[in-house]
């Protein structure tokens, strides 16, 4: 039986510093509903539980603020992509914040624990920081170290509590005891915006960064096909985008933790439709518009041209 895709829903902020991601999700819907597009009627739909109200509550983990929430949060998603993925649907998740993104590697691990999976993490953020080394405790900075159980104590600037070790432990634990990711199975595409302990972590890891500047000057096409032989050994690919890996001088400054001199949309496009053409792609993630930071709507509105050009694609392969 052939794939469909489904729409999963996660409207959650908690991981992230600043509020508002959590309306990215709408934000894009009415982008879509104001272009005339009935895009978010023509797919199923799954959404997941949120834990929002939590924000009013007194934060005890100072280095991975409302830790026990996140990992709540990301069970559920975790559930929810491994549903998605059990009923042969292709999960295209719709988050806040990128903490969310720990959910949906440990979903799908869930449900493929005997492939190889590999990450293309399309961010101006390497997001590899652990309550050990994080400047500001907010988990949306931790993901991918949580999914390559990393916690980089050698670049230790934070000591933390026994519950935060314990929330942490679980958080790297959800749907399998095992790292979900190997180092060399992730490739970033135009993080630019590090700390000292991310970047010696990526260096002693061997990950591979394609900077923009890269990517223009040897050509995008180079690069993307370099990105999929590295993961030749992965039968399956997870794309995460995260809206600020675009310029935000050139495109909108609607999203939690915006960097310039990013890429523009048309390159997201071609990089994200050049990895589907692998016909490895079994989920894309979409996070961090932030339509409270926005001027209009106009971040939702671009990421939702990126996403009707690249269902094609998507359809295409399944």
């Amino acid at each position: 039986m052939k794939r469909t895709i489904n729409l999963v829903k996660n409207r959650s902020d908690i991981g992230a510093g600043t509020r508002g991601s959590d309306m990215g999700i709408d934000a894009i819907e009415i982008a879509a509903i104001n272009k005339g597009s009935e895009y978010f009627n023509n797919f199923s739909t799954l959404d997941v539980q949120t834990h929002n109200e939590t924000i009013y509550n007194k934060n005890r983990n100072t280095f991975a603020i409302r830790i026990e929430h996140v990992l709540q949060q990301c069970t559920r998603v975790a559930n929810a992509v491994e549903s998605s993925l059990s009923a042969n649907h292709f999960p295209l998740v719709f988050s806040g914040d990128h903490s969310s993104a720990l959910g949906t590697i440990s979903g799908i691990k869930t449900a493929y624990p005997d492939k190889m999976l590999g990450v293309v993490w399309i961010d101006a953020h390497a997001d590899l920081h652990s309550p050990y080394t994080s400047p500001s405790g907010n988990i949306h900075g931790m993901p991918l170290a949580a999914a390559l159980s990393k916690d980089n104590l050698d670049c230790q600037q934070n000591k933390i509590t026994e519950d935060t070790l314990q929330f942490w432990n679980s958080l790297k634990t959800i749907g399998t005891a095992q790292p979900k990711l190997k180092p060399e199975h992730l490739i970033y595409f135009g993080v630019r915006d590090t700390e000292e302990a991310e970047d010696k972590l990526i260096q002693n890891l061997g990950i591979k960064n394609y900077k923009v500047e890269e990517v223009r000057f040897r050509g995008l096409k180079t690069c993307v096909e370099e990105a999929l032989e590295k993961l030749n050994d992965c039968e399956i690919i997870y794309i995460s985008f995260d809206v600020d890996s675009m310029d935000c001088d050139l495109i909108s400054k609607g999203t939690g933790t915006p960097v310039s001199k990013g890429f523009d949309q048309q390159e997201i496009i071609a990089i994200i439709e050049t990895i589907v053409a692998s016909e490895k792609v079994l989920c894309i993630e979409v996070v961090e518009v932030n339509p409270l930071l926005d001027k209009g709507n106009k971040m939702a509105e671009t990421a939702f041209e990126i996403l009707e050009e690249v269902t094609g694609s998507i359809l295409a392969s399944l």
